[in-house]
């Protein structure tokens, strides 16, 4: 496994991938931080479209990415993130609207659990699935960082004193 760190508005992502694609995007804090195996081996040259469609995202240019992508995980789970791709950008959607989609209507907890196990956030867009009844729920980085996504993409990033290109390691302050 390939791996490397990138400075974002959102904090220090690591990236990591292997001949197959991009397999994980770990957010510095959140309940999906890790510590990266030593057995990783770092090398810049693998990530460099990637690094160049997440500056593009987060400078308001990109809205779809376009790098392969090998997330693992079972089948209900792939099935789950291939329909969280169909969100449009600055859109939401709720679980249960996921549930639907992927043919399995009374799958909402079932489907919030793959979301929350999408190990390429932003790539794979699991911030915008949002509760039924409209309210943010969690997220592998932090409920700030989902909600810091959704407003930046829907041009709102300044409202948090941040603007969407500047860097920041202090989320606490963004709610």
């Amino acid at each position: 496994m390939y791996t490397i760190s990138h400075d974002t508005p959102v904090g220090r992502l690591t990236l990591a991938a292997d001949d197959q694609g991009l397999r994980h995007i770990v957010f510095p804090c959140g309940s999906r931080a890790f510590e990266i195996p030593q057995h990783w081996q770092r090398c810049a040259a693998e990530f460099d479209q990637l690094r160049f469609q997440l500056d593009e995202y987060f400078s308001g240019i990109r809205r779809v990415f376009s790098v392969k992508v090998a997330p693992e995980g079972t089948v209900f789970q792939k099935r789950v993130w291939q329909a969280l791709g169909s969100i449009e950008y600055a859109s939401t959607c709720s679980y249960g609207d996921i549930a639907r989609a992927i043919g399995r209507p009374t799958a909402s907890r079932a489907v919030g659990a793959a979301n929350g196990a999408n190990p390429v956030p932003i790539v794979i867009p699991c911030h915008r699935v949002i509760g039924a009844s409209g309210k943010l729920t969690g997220f592998g980085g932090g409920l700030p960082t989902k909600h810091w996504l959704l407003a930046h993409e829907r041009g709102e990033g300044q409202l948090f004193g941040i603007e969407p290109t500047s860097q920041s390691d202090d989320r606490r302050n963004l709610v």
